[in-house]
């Protein structure tokens, strides 16, 4: 019988080998976040992803982020500079997510309330 792994490795070797889905798993976890508030549930994704793309110090050589104040950032658990430092992240991987507004992307244009005048 094969062992298995837990499910916080699988997915990280997962998004190692599939860089469109980490991606994916980045903007997905930042739109949960501005939806919901749960700083624990973006923290955790953002340690998989993280740790998907080489670990912390990997990723501070690939955005010039200090590692030190990643890592602290991480223990207090400042949801303010994580997002600040967001962008960089994305940009280490050369792609800009569009965020729309929770609501206005799931309405079509027809269905969208007219503005007034």
């Amino acid at each position: 019988m094969r062992e298995m792994g837990n499910w916080r490795e699988y997915r990280i070797r997962r998004l190692a080998n599939d860089q469109e889905s980490a991606i994916d798993l980045l903007e997905l976890t930042l739109e949960e976040y501005l939806a919901d508030g749960d700083l624990p549930f973006f923290l955790k994704e953002l340690r998989v992803f993280i740790a998907s793309q080489g670990g912390v110090v990997e990723i501070c050589k690939r955005t010039g982020i200090d590692t030190e104040t990643l890592l602290n950032m991480f223990a207090k658990e400042d949801a303010t500079q994580l997002l600040d430092t967001f962008s960089s992240l994305l940009d280490a991987l050369k792609h800009h997510p569009v965020i729309e507004d929770a609501h206005a992307k799931h309405l079509s244009p027809a269905k969208q309330m007219p503005t007034s005048r």
